[in-house]
């Protein structure tokens, strides 16, 4: 594995502090005012899938970001158990910082089974190798191609605009967005590992998909945003080490926040993830008042 994506592993092994009660860190150099959205929800993911027989994988997960998470100090993480029935079992999990709940998850796993079957089709677009990196295209483009984009433990290559490409040239404004991504490394055969990794990977593009309808990219104080709440629901195995395509769309904006969805796909065309993702997008001026 690559050093970013040891870290990022390294981060969602948790510390089990007592039974159904697990601690988590944040990076050592992260760079970030709070902490990465992906970051706790991968984190709360792995803590509920400790709690639960190997044999049932995980199938949906429905989470809400309720206080912004402080990088400076660990997450505890409480695990309730809801359910253990002959097929289901389900778990919510608490992220807590201060005394106070900054997320909370509910997730769901299921034991394999047969039924009927049926998805929709992956786009035509071009392949992962003939996409750029974010960091090439950024400088290619003449802008700096700052260290997280470097660093990065997963390998995004946007098919469509960069939200900055789409703010300096109006043409290029879309409500859709289409991201080559993968794990930059090779990981272990852990089914659950490579879940709580989407998990992360997740969160880093969807609200892009909204502000890209906009014109409007990050990082310039024009906009502040932050998740609201985030559902994903897991159709089959996969891999995070293998390209995934990560379709992605925004319906809507609206009163300050942004709706956003995505399907995954394997290179082979299997749809294996759904996501669906509110994010608060506060234009400057108003964001002022709520400081």
């Amino acid at each position: 594995m690559t050093k970013a994506l040891d870290a990022v592993v390294g981060l969602l092994d948790l510390e089990q502090i007592e039974q159904d009660i697990f601690r988590g860190r944040s990076p050592e150099d992260e760079r970030r005012q709070r902490v990465f959205g992906g970051q706790v929800a991968g984190q709360a993911l792995v803590a509920a899938g400790r709690t639960v027989p190997a044999d049932r994988g995980v199938h949906s997960l429905h989470a809400y970001f309720i206080r912004p998470g402080d990088t400076a100090v660990p997450l505890v993480y409480t695990v309730e158990r809801l359910r253990d029935g002959r097929s289901f079992t389900t778990r919510r999990v608490t992220a807590i910082q201060h005394g106070k709940a900054i997320f909370t998850l509910s997730a769901s796993f299921h034991i394999p089974e047969t039924g009927y079957e049926h998805a929709d089709a992956m786009p035509d677009v071009p392949g992962p190798d003939e996409v750029e990196t974010v960091a090439d295209r950024l400088r290619r483009l003449g802008l700096p191609a700052d260290d997280e984009a470097r660093q990065n433990p997963i390998d995004l290559r946007h098919v469509g605009p960069l939200p900055i490409e789409a703010e300096r040239n109006r043409s290029l404004i879309t409500s859709r967005n289409v991201v080559w991504l993968k794990a930059d490394g090779e990981l272990p055969a852990d089914p659950l590992l490579h879940v709580c990794l989407m998990t992360y990977a997740s969160d880093m593009t969807l609200l892009d998909t909204v502000l890209l309808a906009h014109g409007v990219s990050w990082g310039n104080d024009i906009v502040y945003g932050a998740s609201l709440d985030h559902a994903m629901w897991f159709h089959r195995p996969f891999r995070v080490d293998r390209w995934l395509l990560f379709v992605q769309d925004s319906p809507v904006a609206s009163r300050a926040r942004g709706l956003a969805r995505g399907e995954v796909y394997t290179q082979q065309g299997e749809l294996v993830v759904s996501v669906v993702q509110e994010g608060l997008l506060r234009p400057r001026s108003a964001a002022e008042r709520f400081r």
